[in-house]
């Protein structure tokens, strides 16, 4: 859970007239993360693809052209299927013909179509001006020009150009300007007049733009009819194309595989990772097809430290591994690398290069929602401790506390199940346990706030004493409790943070427990005595008093919460010249000289243990918004007022604000609400109107927890939390072969 699964290198030896039938049954087990030769043996090269490659790869990358000419998607997949090398060949080729001419046929008429277009978009200004196309061009001692500018200013620069001669037609906001000048066109440009180009065409635009849009109607036409065949193809053989670039895939990877072999004349070695219990069914799925014409050797079962060096490395004898048979024999002798020597595991040891296992993360299945969040960073190196499970167990608490209502619990529950259970992709499969759980805590924390939609009505028909038994501290009454999430904010952040440090601890112990203590232990040190520091009775009268001191909320007061005095920390103090300090801040001094001993540069981040720690206030922050956008939406609606430091709703109590005036004076009513109107009219209207903004308001402030409460709750995670221990960088196991989904091989 804590660590990935351990992962064993493995190297499958063997004759090369067995290579296909091992590189196929390596396919189909779908075990083997292979790792490429990278030509450090000598007397191995990297292997050629196999007879074949090539042709597939022409004929996959034809499929997929097709695939997306057709827009075929998964849902055209339909049954599976077996694709045989002679549809590949002639059914491939009949269904190319047919789409790529109706492919052809659809983008000359589309070329067509955006033709007519333009011609239509340059003749409408013509039809609007009105006047034929022929007496518009012609003429020997007169310029023309069509265009779109201001007929006083066209007007204007002719008379000041000295144009003598002149005529302005103005037709649907059109101009036409007739002038006997060569300079025509240069005058307009004072007049910041924008020219048509005249077509080339004769008789009247009105006429001449009909016959356009009704050539426009036939090509639309044309263009839909090519379409609707098109569509037709894609039913007709998108199962088909899926099918077939499938089984191309496939085989494409299985010819090209050989590329990361070393490879002699006659033999060949791979290497690759495999999870160490999975091991003997790799092996024996080799051993059930190829015989003693291959030899698995498991070379070792690798542990790695921080810095991806190995510290426990397990070398297992490849011929007295479980589940394999003794030294191979390819046509009656040893497998041999070049017709004379063993290709032995101890080659495989040491020639290939030393890589790193690829991750396969390891945890429960309610816990494995959270890698997607823990990706979003990196994936985990193979040698580093997986934070998710402690991602699991603090970003619902830290999401339900600084929402906590039941009612907006119950719809981020609705909303995760919903992405959980309707979507096939993984991220948003993940996202959706996300929201079921942070749905869980936030109705968790929303009963024992005594709220639902903001609403206080928890408290009287939950709890027996009839109040719930934490408030948000919203209310003037309950303002204690603000302090109280205050100081429990900085709780969590000192427990979150110092279990970054341990881990970070636990990680360098590989280096030893000197270097762990200093570059690690230090800053838990420094941690724990600065705020020790800050809550101890060294402070008193400096600290806020809710922090420290009798009247702090830890003393139960006004909170009854158990507890017996916190505060009472200041254990010791040494007298300094001029000056004496407290125990626990020697302790923060302490754990500075260890930081600095043992890494010096980050000395200058020292303050990070009380920056970081003060970063999670913003968990009482966002409770304290996200409580206060509520109350505002409820009291826009219900109406509220005050009375003794409580708030109350006008209408879910059953007052009307004339009986809440009577009794409690007219300055009592916060907001007489919009549903609490007097008059059929205003009644109706404020029903709707309340209805309408409760609906939104609460929509707003559901949308609004995602996007603060949750990303307030990652930033946490991500920047507080694994900056302490987390740097990421692991590699994917992705296993040699396919996820069949297309096709079948029975």
């Amino acid at each position: 859970m804590l660590r990935p699964e351990r992962m064993s290198r493995v190297s499958v030896t063997g004759s090369k007239r067995v290579m296909d039938d091992v590189i196929e049954t390596v396919h189909d087990l779908r075990l083997l993360h292979v790792t490429d030769y990278e030509g450090a043996w000598e007397g191995f090269d990297p292997g050629d693809p196999m007879v074949g490659a090539d042709a597939a790869s022409e004929k996959l990358v034809t499929v997929r052209s097709l695939q997306s000419i057709l827009g075929v998607e998964d849902e055209d997949a339909g049954p599976a299927r077996i694709v045989t090398e002679d549809a590949l060949a002639t059914e491939l080729e009949e269904i190319r013909t047919e789409v790529n001419s109706l492919d052809d046929r659809r983008s000359t008429l589309r070329d067509d179509l955006r033709a007519v277009e333009d011609r239509i978009a340059t003749m409408e200004p013509f039809a609007r001006l009105g006047i034929d196309l022929d007496l518009l061009r012609g003429y020997d001692t007169l310029s023309v020009a069509v265009g779109e500018g201001d007929e006083q200013r066209v007007r204007r620069a002719l008379v000041d150009a000295d144009v003598d001669s002149y005529e302005v037609y103005e037709g649907d906001g059109v101009l036409a300007v007739f002038a006997r000048t060569d300079d025509l066109d240069s005058i307009l440009v004072d007049a910041e007049f924008t020219a048509y180009e005249i077509p080339d065409a004769d008789g009247s635009p009105e006429e001449y733009l009909e016959d356009l849009r009704h050539e426009r109607e036939q090509l639309r036409s044309k263009l839909r009819t090519v379409e609707d065949e098109l569509d037709e193809q894609r039913l007709d053989v998108g199962g088909f194309l899926l099918a077939a670039e499938e089984t191309l895939a496939i085989k494409v990877q299985q010819r090209e595989a050989p590329l990361s072999f070393a490879t002699t004349e006659n033999a060949f070695v791979a290497e690759g990772w495999i999870p160490t219990t999975r091991f003997v069914d790799l092996a024996e799925g080799l051993y059930e097809e190829v015989g003693d014409h291959v030899e698995v050797d498991e070379l070792e079962r690798a542990q790695y430290d921080g810095e991806g060096k190995v510290i426990s490395r397990e070398e297992v004898g490849g011929r007295d591994a479980p589940g394999t048979p003794d030294p191979t024999a390819a046509d009656g002798g040893q497998v041999r690398a070049d017709g004379g020597a063993d290709v032995s595991a101890e080659r495989g040891v040491h020639g290939q290069t030393n890589t790193n296992p690829p991750v396969i993360q390891k945890n429960p299945s309610g816990v494995r929602a959270y890698e997607t969040l823990v990706q979003v960073i990196n994936r985990p190196k193979y040698s580093e401790i997986d934070p998710t499970i402690f991602v699991f167990l603090t970003f619902p608490i830290f999401f339900g506390l600084m929402i906590g209502d039941l009612g907006y619990g119950l719809l981020y529950m609705t909303l995760g199940w919903f992405l959980a259970t309707r979507f096939d992709n993984p991220a948003i499969k993940s996202l959706g346990g996300v929201g079921i759980f942070a749905g869980v805590f936030t109705a968790i924390f929303g009963i024992l706030y005594g709220e639902i939609f903001g609403l206080h009505v928890l408290g009287e028909v939950v709890w027996p004493s009839g109040s719930p038994p934490f408030h948000k501290g919203l209310q003037p009454h309950y303002e204690q409790y603000a302090l109280l999430w205050l100081v429990v904010s900085v709780l969590f952040g000192i427990l979150h943070l110092a279990i970054g440090w341990i881990v970070d601890f636990y990680q360098r112990l590989d280096h030893g427990f000197g270097e762990a203590m200093l570059e690690s232990g230090s800053w838990l040190v420094m941690m724990f005595g600065l705020w020790a520091w800050i809550f101890s009775y060294a402070l008193e009268g400096t600290s806020p008093g809710f922090m420290v001191g009798p009247d702090s909320v830890f003393n139960g007061n006004p909170v009854a919460l158990g507890f017996t005095g916190l505060p009472a920390f200041d254990l010791f103090t040494i007298p300094v010249v001029g000056m004496a300090l407290s125990g626990w801040l020697v302790v923060f001094l302490v754990g500075l000289v260890m930081l600095v001993a043992g890494e010096p540069i980050e000395a200058v981040e020292f303050l990070n243990v009380l920056v970081n720690v003060l970063s999670y206030t913003r968990l009482a922050a966002v409770l304290l918004a996200k409580a206060g956008m509520a109350f505002v939406v409820n009291l826009l609606v219900f109406g509220a007022y005050e009375h003794h430091g409580e708030w109350h709703f006008i209408f879910t109590e059953g007052y009307t604000v004339s009986e809440v005036t009577s009794k409690y004076g007219a300055e009592a009513v916060m907001f007489p609400g919009l549903v609490n109107g007097e008059g059929a009219v205003a009644v109706v209207l404020g029903a709707i109107g309340g209805i309408l903004l409760l609906v939104v308001g609460h929509a707003l402030v559901l949308v609004l927890g995602i996007t603060s409460a949750g990303l307030q709750a990652v930033r946490l995670e991500y920047v507080e939390f694994f900056g302490k221990f987390f740097e990421g960088g692991g590699e994917t196991y992705s296993p040699f072969g396919y996820d069949r989904r297309y096709t079948t091989e029975d």
